[in-house]
């Protein structure tokens, strides 16, 4: 993978090889988290687009954290989740960065709304205008279904005007209908939502269902060619089934709180409250073994 010479930050020459040994240095002399992360880049080989292509983190947002500019995130819990999502993919250990920035911002914050901080980060669906094909087909469907209810009722009327009426013990003759109504067999009973509602999931699509069980969190669902199929927000208790004959693109702004469903499976990876996650699923998950 080559390195690009551009001013953008991707030229190796520009910043020295990164140091490893960060636990153990005073605070003034560990370099910030921004240059931490620039320097595990370039020592991992890594240009700032390719690590945006691999996080899907926006090329922006990655230029504005190896700044230590973290207001292009959103707010602290959406920092702490780039912060966490960059080190990974730099090989770095995320962890005394995110106690860096803890000192530095005040430590943990509070849980921020997800829906208005990843405001930036969606894809606002395509404007469409009015179907006049549609609405001129349902105007005729009506038109004749007017007209033939009109005619059968019509039809009726004559019949009955022309049907004689019994009188007296000559309505009788005939045999003595039951009162009684023949049984009908009972309507199955609706099933319940459950695990198993997508088990039977067709083997040649993916199927995913994400459930709000622990509280609520902002999603996004997109299909293989990158078309919205979701983004908003779940509340505790609300679930979503997306399908695509290839794979679904997910971003959870609050993996803690969801539960996921691949192909009829649960999936048991550990999220923590608060944790941005971007996951990808195919035809073949959940890999077992």
């Amino acid at each position: 993978m080559s390195i690009g010479n551009s001013p953008d930050g991707n030229s190796p020459e520009d910043v020295p090889p990164f140091d490893d040994a960060r636990e153990g240095a005073p605070a003034s002399e560990r370099p910030s988290i921004g240059r931490a992360l620039q320097q595990a880049r370039i020592a991992a080989g890594l240009t700032v687009d390719d690590v945006s292509n691999a996080t899907r983190v926006r090329i922006t947002i990655v230029h504005a954290i190896e700044q230590d500019n973290f207001t292009p995130c959103g707010g602290d819990v959406y920092a702490r989740g780039h912060i966490r999502t960059l080190a990974r993919a730099v090989h770095l250990d995320p962890a005394p960065l995110l106690e860096q920035y803890a000192e530095e911002h005040g430590g943990r914050p509070a849980p921020t709304p997800a829906a208005p901080l990843f405001e930036a980060e969606r894809i606002r669906p395509e404007r469409r205008g009015p179907n006049w094909t549609a609405a001129m087909v349902a105007a005729i469907v009506a038109v004749i279904g007017f007209v033939g209810f009109t005619l059968v009722k019509g039809g009726d009327g004559e019949q009955s005007a022309k049907t004689p009426v019994a009188k007296g013990p000559q309505a009788s003759t005939g045999k003595t209908a039951s009162a009684t109504p023949k049984s009908s067999k009972p309507a199955s009973p609706t099933p319940e939502p459950s695990d198993s509602a997508i088990a039977a999931a067709p083997g040649d699509k993916v199927t995913v269902q994400v459930s709000a069980a622990e509280g609520r969190s902002w999603i996004s669902a997109k299909d293989h060619n990158g078309r919205t199929l979701f983004d908003g927000l779940l509340k505790q208790g609300d679930s979503q089934t997306f399908q695509d004959k290839e794979k679904i693109d997910l971003v959870l702004g609050d993996a803690g709180a969801i539960q996921l469903y691949v192909n009829g499976k649960k999936i048991q990876d550990a999220f923590q409250p608060g944790q941005v996650e971007r996951l990808t699923y195919t035809k073949g998950d959940p890999v077992t073994g």
